[in-house]
């Protein structure tokens, strides 16, 4: 509040005029949240996950291809869903793109939802609880390894180096 000029203030008490300062762009300290902003401080390892663009997208792709799914016990739907969503949003990162329904269909095929009558619990179990957890789900994650989702020489593959043909989809 600023000082009214009729009041009586002492010396000390005076509100002095300050002058603002723009921050100097080489000692403004870099963005935490931003990937890249800080050299070396994207952090790897258990628990931390693995970022890549648009992660989201395989939890809609996770949901149209587990609707085709019959379950034993309809609770378990939202924890399959998101359980093979993590793990292909995982596949996705660690080849350096987006999710596809590739990356979901390999996720189901993992633990065997592929060519399924009925989801059971016993399929249904390695889920359980998940998604209503973000420690189990990073644990759940983190216990599907690297060599389980990509094959060799498949890692870091972009889509721009494959030929046309192989992303024409198959009916």
């Amino acid at each position: 509040m600023t000082q009214p000029t009729f009041a009586p203030v002492p010396a000390s008490g005076v509100v002095r005029p300050t002058m603002a300062t723009a921050t100097p762009e080489f000692a403004r300290r870099p963005k935490p949240g931003l990937l890249g902003a800080v050299p070396g401080a994207a952090t790897v390892g258990r628990g931390q996950g693995t970022q890549a663009p648009g992660e989201g997208f395989a939890l809609t792709i996770a949901e149209r291809e587990c609707a085709k799914l019959t379950f034993d016990h309809d609770h378990d739907r939202h924890d399959v869903v998101l359980g093979v969503a993590l793990v292909a949003a995982k596949r996705a990162s660690l080849m350096g793109r987006a999710p596809q329904l590739s990356d979901v269909q390999m996720a189901m095929k993992l633990f065997g939802l592929v060519r399924v009558d009925a989801v059971s619990p016993t399929l249904s179990a390695p889920f359980a609880g998940i998604a209503h957890s973000y420690v189990a789900q990073r644990r759940f994650v983190d216990a599907v390894t690297e060599g389980r989702l990509v094959g060799p020489g498949e890692l870091h593959q972009s889509t721009t180096t494959r030929d046309h043909h192989e992303l024409r989809p198959e009916y």
